[in-house]
């Protein structure tokens, strides 16, 4: 499929981990899609990478003068060296997609299609997600969080296949948080989305590095970290509760008035007690879970610091 007319300006971004392997691969297939876009450029983040990944990057910088490579000082997470490329990005249009291939490059001009007609974020949700029960159980996990940011039609197609328009980051160019979502900071900036069916191949390389733990934590964050949803909820517990203990009390009283004497001793007590202070305790986590995140907040604490770039400057710092 041939890139829409009106689209000739592409930068597609890609946070890299441990991807030495598959790199010359996805560039390579990159560029055979991308030549037909009058400007085009390649971003690679590697997010501190095990493996010789960044060498390989710096690499394909070498050969191909459309590929820019930034390696971060450390492991920062794959949304926060997603909004590293794509504050990097020059282009008017952006792509992200992941570094395993899963994401078929040929499929880019469809999103850009759908771009073209209007639409400032455009997904590309797969036909069927080939990465496994755990993770596919994961990843309804962080659509259920997205739910309470970007409505619920929009989340359940959310996928990491994006292409968006470059202005849209200007939502949030001044964003400071470390705890970065970058589909929670792309609705600040517009309601007009759109998805569309792409294929979605199995991993060819190695096995994902985004596992069950990683993205029902990063769901957690989202949670805490852009909705206010679980304080309502600890609200709601603990109107829960209150409205049992009136209902214990009535118990007790009504039990006293009609039979002389009131409920056993201890283990009613005992269970009673046990529920108001585990609907405490769990309101005061979720209270001290945002807490915690304004505390980084006043920290200051960088999203990414660039530690090189294959464009010869070092240490880019961004709060």
């Amino acid at each position: 499929m041939p890139l829409p007319p009106s689209e000739k300006s592409i930068s597609v971004v890609i946070p890299v981990y441990n991807s030495a392997a598959i790199l010359p691969e996805l560039i390579r297939q990159l560029l055979v899609t991308l030549k037909l876009a009058g400007e085009h450029e390649i971003i690679l983040i590697n997010d501190c990478s095990k493996d010789a990944s960044w060498e390989v990057i710096q690499g394909l910088a070498r050969e191909f003068p459309s590929v820019r490579g930034f390696t971060l000082m450390r492991n920062y997470g794959q949304h926060n060296a997603l909004l590293c490329g794509i504050r990097a990005a020059t282009k008017q249009t952006i792509v992200t997609m992941d570094d395993d291939l899963q994401h078929p490059p040929e499929e880019i001009p469809k999103l850009l299609a759908k771009l073209d007609e209007g639409y400032d974020v455009v997904y590309g949700t797969p036909r069927q997600e080939q990465h496994g029960f755990m993770r596919d159980m994961a990843s309804r996990i962080t659509k259920l969080a997205l739910k309470s940011s970007m409505g619920t039609e929009t989340a359940n197609k959310v996928s990491a296949f994006r292409a968006m328009r470059s202005s849209v980051r200007h939502a949030f160019s001044d964003y400071r948080s470390p705890f970065v979502s970058v589909d929670v900071l792309l609705t600040w900036a517009t309601t007009r989305f759109a998805a569309i069916p792409v294929a979605h191949e199995p991993r060819r390389h190695g096995a994902s590095n985004y596992t069950f733990t990683k993205l029902a934590t990063h769901a957690f964050n989202m949670m805490t970290g852009f909705s206010v949803i679980p304080l309502q909820l600890a609200s709601l517990l603990g109107f829960a509760c209150a409205f049992f203990g009136v209902l214990v009390l009535l118990y007790v009283l009504i039990r006293y008035m009609l039979l002389g004497y009131s409920a056993p001793g201890f283990p009613f007590l005992a269970s009673i007690i046990s529920i108001f202070s585990g609907a405490q305790l769990l309101a005061i986590g979720i209270i001290g879970e945002y807490l915690s995140r304004m505390h980084f907040r006043m920290m200051e604490r960088p999203l990414y610091v660039v530690r090189q770039s294959t464009e010869g400057y070092e240490g880019d710092s961004h709060d």
